[in-house]
């Protein structure tokens, strides 16, 4: 799999699924929207500031991104740290019509934050083999890359 096969891949998905260690020690999975990528380093995700894995990732932000095909069994993970932010820039570019039902005082609502992920490392798989991906390809490959929200970009 090519690193822009990879970038395909993550393109192309609509949700990913997050990975962190919650406040007991043990290892959860949350299931997420998330379109907006630079690169294969960044990734951001809007969420409830409520709820659990954003209290979780305050204490601990060490996390995991999953994007995977399962049509084409190809997948990526993503190793890396998730912060928490409240930047209106982010949260204004996440907003979608239709979200004040879930935030019902808008981009400001105190319960709307976004998730900043940023990649440090990764694994990749697809039924012709896997590998690792390494901070300096994501580095080289992130150089020329912009905020964009990725799903449109390849499903218009």
């Amino acid at each position: 799999m090519t690193i822009n096969e990879i970038r395909n891949l993550i393109d192309r998905s609509l949700f990913a699924s997050i990975g962190y260690t919650d406040e007991n020690g043990r290892q959860n999975i949350r299931r997420i929207f998330c379109v907006w990528h630079k690169g294969l380093g960044t990734h951001l995700i809007s969420t409830n500031t409520s709820s659990s894995h954003v209290k979780n990732l305050l204490k601990s932000n060490n996390a995991c991104l999953y994007f995977s095909d399962d049509a084409s069994f190809e997948a990526v993970c993503l190793y890396g740290k998730a912060e928490v932010s409240t930047d209106r820039h982010y949260k204004e570019l996440l907003w979608n019509d239709g979200d004040e039902k879930y935030y019902p005082n808008g981009i400001d609502d105190a319960d709307y934050c976004v998730i900043v992920f940023t990649a440090d490392s990764g694994r990749y798989y697809r039924y012709d083999g896997k590998a690792d991906l390494s901070a300096d390809e994501i580095t080289e490959f992130d150089k020329e890359c912009i905020l964009e929200n990725g799903y449109s970009k390849t499903n218009n």
